[in-house]
């Protein structure tokens, strides 16, 4: 999807708006049976590094935005949320793996809490979009917050609770999942962001909504991604 950004028509835009409802109705049922049926899984804490997962749209946007918060050592590109072994882009991208693109943020608890993670998450895109972000659309773009541990899953539900009481008709979108498995993507997703910068769609989607985040969250950015 992110190759066609500027190929979308008016007849796929409409179509999809209809799809809409009935597409979030089912995100949010597939959400309450995993959280009924499945474990979470915690990683453990490595050299004082606590790992978190989040999906919002394209990851290299997600990725970006992550790794210019105090905090973050590094965030890592890949697919979680599905239902097959080693998928690759190729395979996600058809969104018949149930995957979505999403990040690892490897972050030290001692300068940035989850919680302030989460902040991030939900700062950073458009919480009430469903099956995507921006002109990215398809369930592998879909918004997944990604769970270890009961306390983690208390802090998001209270993080939404709130945010719902300020959408008005409107409410998040994202499903929130018990953490199970997180395939790194290939290579040359990994800071792409970074290493693509004159990438049509990192000039005209990548960088303005991590302008916008960088603008909303001045107090969160490391020194050199404020200039």
């Amino acid at each position: 999807m992110k190759k066609n950004i500027l190929a979308l028509t008016v007849v796929t835009f409409i179509a999809f708006t209809m799809a809409c409802k009935p597409s979030n109705e089912t995100n949010k049922e597939a959400e309450a049976k995993a959280q009924q049926d499945i474990t979470a899984i915690e990683v453990p804490t490595q050299d004082g590094l606590k790992r978190a997962y989040f999906a919002s749209g394209c990851f290299w946007c997600v990725e970006a935005i992550y790794e210019s918060v105090k905090g973050v050592k590094e965030s890592i590109s890949g697919y979680s949320g599905g239902h097959t072994k080693n998928p690759t882009y190729e395979e996600s991208n058809t969104g018949n793996t149930g995957h979505a693109e999403a990040v690892e943020v490897i972050y030290d608890p001692e300068v940035v809490s989850f919680e302030t993670l989460v902040d991030v998450y939900f700062g950073s895109q458009d919480v009430t979009q469903e099956n995507g972000q921006g002109p990215d659309k398809g369930s592998q773009y879909r918004s997944i917050i990604f769970y270890q541990n009961d306390a983690e899953k208390r802090i998001i539900e209270e993080k939404i609770a709130a945010l719902n009481k300020t959408l008005g008709d409107e409410e998040v979108a994202a499903q929130v999942m018990p953490f199970q498995k997180f395939w790194e993507a290939e290579g040359y997703h990994q800071n792409y962001e970074a290493r693509n910068p004159n990438n049509p769609y990192i000039q005209n989607v990548s960088i303005p909504r991590l302008k916008r985040f960088q603008k909303k969250f001045p107090e969160l950015l490391k020194e050199d991604a404020k200039h």
